[in-house]
């Protein structure tokens, strides 16, 4: 069994003797040969040029005996798609171009033409498929509706998010054109992804956890549901929202293949509420990697213990791997995870 064959099990929640592993990020300022290209290009020329998203992409398949190779991209192509540009802050974080302010300029969103729009996402997944030769998965990816909703309204980063939670309870009737927009837009953009060779798309509501508790489901966990059921067929789905243990059942009943979750929950508490049905991956906090590789050992082996009894384990990292992680700390995990033996 090679490594696309074992991840493509653990989503069928089949037994394995060891978890696949891959881990969130993997192109990020932690590897020396990825800060070598970003000083001759930037972020959106590496995104946008299929040849360099592939370079991007398989830096850490040279390094790491990982199972699976995420797409290098950015969830805000979409916005981007639908006439809403954006761009890096001098400062740091993200800028749009200008804030959705108007129902005209949520008029104004164009959800057609995704595919020809990004499609030099597609051309990056068929070089990564075409050069990884089925040996290890693919993956796409893509934001909420949520997510990427806040980002819109928002006009880029935000601290308090005050924008996109006021158009939610202030008019909802907008609120809910503007992500059946972004939701309409995110199922053409996943089948593309499948149809340019990714194995599977995680779908990332990093902002999920901002939203008040009893609001999680008409904000966003409805919005998600709706993408999960266009697509259940063709493509599997890995839900990850950050910050949302409190939905874990809710999320479930989604009925993805995986649900990706954060280090604030023991692993093993969640999968007694997520069904054996529905794999689960997770879920080392990404600081760990920041330490020593002794500690690295340590807690990754908690998980793998916690995780041993339980089908569809996919080990991953509880959210994006941090610009600090240490290259040997990352080889510690990466052998740790592939010497396991459940």
């Amino acid at each position: 069994m090679n490594s696309r064959e074992r991840f493509l099990a653990a989503l069928r929640c089949e037994p394995l003797q060891r978890p696949p592993i891959w881990v969130m990020r993997q192109a990020g300022r932690y590897l020396p040969e990825y800060r070598e290209l970003k000083q001759k290009y930037s972020f959106l020329q590496l995104a946008q040029t299929p040849e360099l998203a592939l370079e991007v992409t398989l830096q850490p398949l040279r390094r790491f005996k990982l199972d699976a190779a995420i797409l290098f991209s950015d969830i805000l192509v979409i916005p981007e798609a639908l006439g809403q540009g954006y761009h890096f802050r001098d400062a740091g974080g993200i800028g749009m171009d200008y804030q959705l302010e108007s129902k005209a300029q949520i008029d104004a969103l164009d959800p057609t033409r995704i595919e020809e729009k990004l499609d030099y996402v597609a051309s990056a997944l068929r070089l990564i498929k075409a050069e990884l030769s089925d040996t290890k998965a693919v993956l796409g990816f893509a934001g909420s509706p949520w997510t990427l909703a806040t980002y819109m309204v928002e006009g880029g980063s935000s601290k308090n998010f005050d924008r996109i939670k006021a158009l939610y309870h202030n008019d909802r009737k907008l609120f809910d054109q503007l992500l059946e927009t972004i939701t309409q837009s995110l199922v053409d953009y996943i089948r593309m992804q499948r149809d340019a060779g990714a194995d599977a798309i995680q779908i990332f509501d990093s902002w999920g956890g901002i939203i008040a508790g009893h609001e999680y489901e008409d904000a966003s966990m409805k919005w998600i549901r709706q993408i999960v059921d266009a697509v259940r067929d063709e493509v599997p789905i890995i839900i990850y929202a950050k910050g949302t243990s409190p939905h874990l059942e809710r999320q479930a009943a989604a009925q993805p293949a995986a649900i990706s979750v954060d280090w604030t929950i023991p692993i093993d508490e969640a999968a007694r509420r997520i069904p054996a049905t529905v794999a689960i991956q997770g879920n080392l906090d990404p600081v760990v990697l920041d330490t020593q590789p002794e500690i690295v050992r340590t807690q990754a082996n908690k998980i793998l213990r916690a995780m041993s009894d339980r089908p569809g384990h996919i080990f991953n990292l509880g959210h994006g791997i941090h610009p600090t992680a240490k290259i040997e700390n990352m080889k510690t995990l990466v052998e740790t995870v592939v010497a396991f033996e459940g």
